[in-house]
Formats: C-alpha cells, structure tokens, sequence
C-alpha cells in the first residue's frame, strides 16, 4: 500500500452514513407521498383504488431508470474515481425533490402534471442507481480487511436513518385535515429537502477518493471502458447480484404495498401505519451492525441466506394480521421481519455484492446488478395492488415475496465466499483475466468457497 494514500474507515463510514440518510430521506419521502397522497392529487379522476394503482405506478417508474442510471455512474465512478459519482448523485437527488414539492396538481394544469411527476421521479431514479454502490465502493475500500461488512454496514444505516426522518417528517404532516394535506401540507417534506441538498454537499465534497483507486489510476489499471471488462470477465457475477437484489421485494412491499393497502383497503389511520415504519427501522439500525459483525466472523453467505429465507417467510403472517386489522400482531410481525429478519441481508449485501468485483469495474459491477434487481422488485407493489381482489386481497402481495426470495436464495447459494480475502485478490477467479496471473488468490478462494 502506498504510503501517501492512507485508509480513513472511520470518516468514509460516517460520509457514506450520512450521505445515504440525506439522498434516501429524498427517495422515500416520495414513495410515502404516493402511497397516502399523489392518487388524489395527481390522478382525481380516477376511482380510488385506480388512483392508488397509478400513484405506485409512478413510485414504480423511478426503478425503471436505475439500471440505466447505473450504467452511465458505474462507468463514471469506475473510470473517474468514487467521489464524483457521490457528489453528482446528491445533487440530481436533491434538485429533482425540490421540484417535485413545486408541482401543480392535476386540477390546475391536468394532464401535464402526472408527466412532470413521472419526469422527475425518473430522475431520482437515476441519482438513487448510484448512490449505494457509490457509497458502498467508497467504504469498502477503506475499510480494514477483517471488518469490511461492518464498516460498509453504515451506509445501510444511513438509508434507514433516512427513511426514519422522512416518515418522522410526514407523521404531523398526515395528521393534517385532509383539504390542507391535500392542498399545501405535503409539499413540506419535499422542500425540507433543501436543507438535506446543502448539507449532503458540504459533507460529500470533502471525501477523499479510496486508496485502491488512486493507486489504480496512478499505475494507469483502471480500465479503459469498465463495462466491457464488466460483461467480459463478471457476466455471472452481475446475474447472481441482480438475482440476490431480489430480497428488495420485502423491503418494497413491506414500506409501499403494506402502507397503501393497510390505509386505503383496511381503514388503518395514516400515523398508526407511518409509526410501524419508524419503530421497525429503530431496530434496523441496531440490528445492521450486529448482522454485519456476525457476517466478519463466519461469513457472507451464511449471514445473507438467513435474511432472505426468514423475511420471505415472514410476509405471509405480516400480511394476513393487517388484512385481519390485528395491529398488535402486525407490529409484531412487521418488525420481526423488516426490523430483525431483512436486516441480516440489507445489512450486509454491500460487502456481498462489493466484493465480488475487482477494483476496476467494482462500482459498475454493485450498480448494474443491484439496480436491475431493485428494478425488479420496485414493481412489486403496483402488481401486488394490481391484484388486489378477493377476500385475501394480500395474497398477490405475499406470493411475490416469496417469488423474490427464492430467487435470492438461489443466487447467494451459488456465491463464492469472501470474507477471509484480501481486497487486492477480490474478483479475482477463473474467467476474470483482466488482471494477470493470479495463482494465490485463486487458491486462497478454492478454499474458502464451498
């Protein structure tokens, strides 16, 4: 290791916490705004229950720009450095939230008003494809050897942290009457994403760039066109992140599909619903750190098969007791599954995922996989409440779940385990020959794997 580049995991970990906290307080302050307000201001027109299906709809639509988002940042972060892609994410987040909070209604401007939606919800897409892998390429490269899923943990705490401020934003807004929701109250939680703008900023534009990188880009290693030596030697590599992202589906359905239906189908007031999600991700940040240290000490794949196979299971439950208006068995369950049980996977699929890629397309490699399979799982909740019929009008919900994780599990057994190695011999495997001559690291990783 070069001596002038030197590895801060403290400041990189705290960055990537609060940078995450600021972008997704803007990601999820949108998906809470269509799931209790855009059907009636933005699709009045149509009966409530096609109103909600077409507000998901556009929450939906910001999913559909990740996996192009993540093609233009992970070549701009695997080519240019990690910094920049954290600095541009921040700030098409944080313009794109703003405007939303400007817009008219549909009943000022009609129909332009659901498309200048859907045109900035696809910007926050964009911005959200990067902001992960970029955080979590920038933490895991700092990070020490023997602790790189705890330290790159915190950039998951950060989402939680962000998603806590942004339902504790909207809990006085939805208590508002109705007309003054309507009318001006949710707009608030869009324009407080000002203040986050500025401060996210001032943070990130002080980062320095990661040791491995720099001393890539110095030796001339870095690749010339990232994502054709991603397609080249990772193509796997990328299925098998897409596939394991696939867990996403609880977490979609539980903050989206669950809230929705809980309000709109059940009759459920709107602050019971938004206190679940606050007390459940109260526990998350706990729980995170404590799955991710679990992981340094016995490993990723253990750790992440656990989360996926326990959270899909749990969905069925969680489902039926709001459906049967069982509030305390919903609280139960909701923060078994989404607070205990998907922490064990959120928690830990930066390093899973980071450290299957060289350092060379590592932020390509975590952007397209994940973001194709977030993509997936982002439409859970418009099928989910597409088939909203019947007397378990969940079951379409819970299926899906299911769906997804089996998906998961597949992926995470098919995984090399990497825990025990170095990060200089990250990525490197049979079919990987970007990197030259390499029989130390294939051996250390014959071992380790099953």
């Amino acid at each position: 290791m070069n001596t002038q580049h030197k590895k801060t995991p403290g400041k990189a970990a705290f960055a990537g916490w609060i940078g995450s906290a600021m972008e997704y307080y803007d990601f999820f302050i949108y998906g809470t705004a269509a799931a209790l307000v855009f059907g009636k201001i933005f699709f009045p027109g149509s009966d409530p229950a096609m109103g909600v299906l077409l507000a998901l709809g556009t929450f939906g639509v910001g999913y559909l720009a990740r996996p192009i988002g993540a093609l233009f940042l992970g070549h701009l972060g695997d080519k240019y450095g990690r910094k920049r892609v954290l600095v541009l994410t921040l700030l098409l987040m944080g313009v794109s939230t703003v405007l939303v909070g400007c817009l008219p209604t549909y009943e000022s401007i009609g129909i332009a008003a659901p498309i200048m939606l859907v045109i900035l919800r696809l910007c926050q897409g964009f911005s959200a494809s990067g902001e992960q892998s970029g955080a979590n390429s920038m933490t895991l490269e700092h990070a020490p050897d023997h602790q790189r899923a705890y330290f790159t943990s915190f950039t998951i705490s950060g989402t939680q942290a962000g998603l806590i401020l942004a339902t504790l934003v909207f809990l006085p807004i939805a208590s508002l009457p109705e007309a003054d929701l309507l009318s001006w109250g949710w707009r608030i939680p869009f324009w407080l994403s000002l203040i986050v703008l500025v401060v996210g900023y001032l943070i990130r534009r002080n980062i320095e760039e990661t040791p491995v990188f720099q001393e890539a880009k110095e030796s001339k290693q870095t690749a010339k066109i990232p994502l054709v030596a991603l397609l080249r030697d990772y193509k796997a590599d990328v299925a098998r992140v897409a596939m394991a992202a696939m867990v996403s589906t609880v977490s979609t359905l539980f903050g989206i599909f669950a809230l929705s239906y809980a309000v709109n189908i059940v009759g459920v007031e709107r602050t019971t619903m938004l206190w679940l999600t606050i007390i459940t991700n109260i526990v998350a940040l706990f729980a995170i750190p404590l799955w991710a240290r679990l992981a340094d000490q016995i490993g990723r794949r253990p750790v992440y098969l656990f989360g996926v196979l326990a959270s899909g299971a749990l969905m069925t439950p969680f489902l039926w007791s709001l459906g049967q208006n069982n509030l305390p068995l919903s609280f139960v369950l909701g923060v078994l599954m989404s607070g205990v049980c998907f922490s064990a996977a959120n928690g830990i699929w930066p390093a899973f995922f980071g450290e299957m890629f060289s350092t060379k397309v590592r932020l390509s490699g975590m952007a397209i996989g994940t973001q194709v399979g977030f993509a997936l799982s982002g439409l859970a909740p418009i099928v989910a409440a597409a088939f909203m019929k019947g007397s378990t009008p969940w079951l379409a919900a819970a299926c899906l779940a299911l769906v997804g994780c089996a998906i998961a599990a597949v992926a995470t057994w098919t995984a090399r385990e990497t825990y025990k190695i170095k990060m200089d011999d990250l990525g490197r495997h049979p079919g990987a020959n970007d990197h030259g001559p390499q029989p130390n690291s294939l051996n250390i990783q014959l071992k380790t794997a099953d």
